[in-house]
């Protein structure tokens, strides 16, 4: 007797993908993307609400095939209005999305890993070491899920219209996931979203960033944190496998497909360690080598971390001095923090799995 067919999760095929699976079962391509269109532009998960899709076709579905995002298990919703979703993926683990709301535009950031191998120092997730990979299904599977969740009018105005890849993980250590989400998103018959407005957020990894950069060019950011390599070694490790001058490297071959003509590095503000003047006359030195813009993060605390976040004055001077040398610099504002849904803080509630604070060489005062 032969054994019955697994379930196959649709949502972790993007449309090449989904038309290849169901070549395989005899059906055209015209199938896939009307089912495409029905889970991803209408999310819908029941295969018998798509009504014109063939019963034939529908049966076959139902026997063979589900559509499944992550669980929920916490909704939090911040004094701000930006919301965090604690997701299950499974095998006791839990990854974070946060939607947070603005005038012009609605941005959902997505996690790509259940923690993070890279052990940044200043970041929350990485404290928790690395469990896995997301599947591209628990990947777009989280924009699926808030859609339904936020009620989003499949013929009304978009409530996400920014998508970035800066929640749990570094989204190119899980390169294949993360771009199967990335053509869905894309996909004008899935979420249809502009290249200008779907962003990865990298380390450095910088073999990955050439091949992103062939497979699926979106806008880019580079989370800096330090303008020189004794300390992103300290605060970004893996700086010492992919040095700043390998890194800028790979930036300005980056920017001849990107879908911006800038790089936004991302800099985020720790009192004493790397927010000295200096420090600003660095990252202008930076500046001149690559096309770019620097996005100021003042830091998000959380238990344990062994950093404060630099005083407002001192931010405003940093970024005072970048821009008098005709740099773009922003300083992000800090959302969903009494939720712990800002920028560093997501599954902050967790053992440090890294013992990074015992072994950490800290502060780092000088360059």
């Amino acid at each position: 007797m032969a054994a019955p067919e697994i379930m196959q999760n649709l949502l972790d095929f993007d449309a090449a993908a989904l038309t290849e699976w169901f070549a395989e079962r005899g059906e055209k391509p015209f199938r896939a993307r009307q089912v495409l269109r029905w889970m991803h532009r209408f999310g819908e998960a029941d295969f018998d609400a798509m009504t014109d899709v063939a019963k034939s076709l529908r049966l076959m579905l139902k026997e063979s095939a589900c559509v499944v995002a992550p669980t929920p298990v916490r909704d939090t919703v911040s004094t701000d209005g930006t919301r965090k979703w604690l997701l299950d993926v499974g095998n006791a683990n839990a990854v974070e999305t946060v939607f947070i709301p603005e005038t012009t535009r609605g941005t959902l950031c997505i996690s790509s890993q259940a923690g993070c191998a890279l052990d940044c120092a200043f970041c929350s997730t990485g404290k928790q070491g690395f469990n896995r990979n997301l599947s591209a299904g628990e990947i777009i599977g989280q924009l699926w899920l808030a859609n339904r969740l936020l009620g989003a009018d499949p013929d009304g105005e978009r409530i996400i219209s920014n998508v970035v890849m800066m929640g749990m993980g570094e989204p190119l250590a899980n390169f294949d996931n993360v771009v199967s989400a990335l053509r869905l998103m894309l996909d004008d018959n899935a979420y249809g979203l502009s290249r200008r407005r779907v962003t990865v957020s990298t380390s450095g990894i910088v073999p990955a960033m050439d091949r992103l950069r062939e497979a699926c060019p979106v806008a880019l950011a580079v989370s800096l944190h330090a303008p020189n390599d004794a300390l992103r070694d300290e605060l970004v490790p893996i700086n010492k496998k992919y040095p700043l001058k390998a890194l800028l490297g790979a930036c300005e071959r980056y920017l001849v497909s990107a879908p911006r003509d800038f790089i936004t590095f991302e800099y985020v503000m720790l009192d004493g360690i790397n927010d000295h003047d200096e420090h600003a006359r660095q990252l202008i030195d930076i500046a001149r080598q690559v096309s770019c813009k620097f996005n100021l993060i003042p830091f998000n605390p959380f238990p344990g971390s062994g950093f404060e976040r630099s005083p407002s004055s001192r931010i405003k001077r940093f970024s005072q001095i970048l821009q008098d040398a005709d740099i773009v610099t922003t300083t992000r504002k800090t959302r969903g923090e009494d939720v712990d849904a800002a920028c560093g803080q997501l599954a902050g509630q967790v053992k440090d799995k890294t013992r990074r604070t015992q072994r950490r060489v800290m502060p780092i005062t000088q360059v």
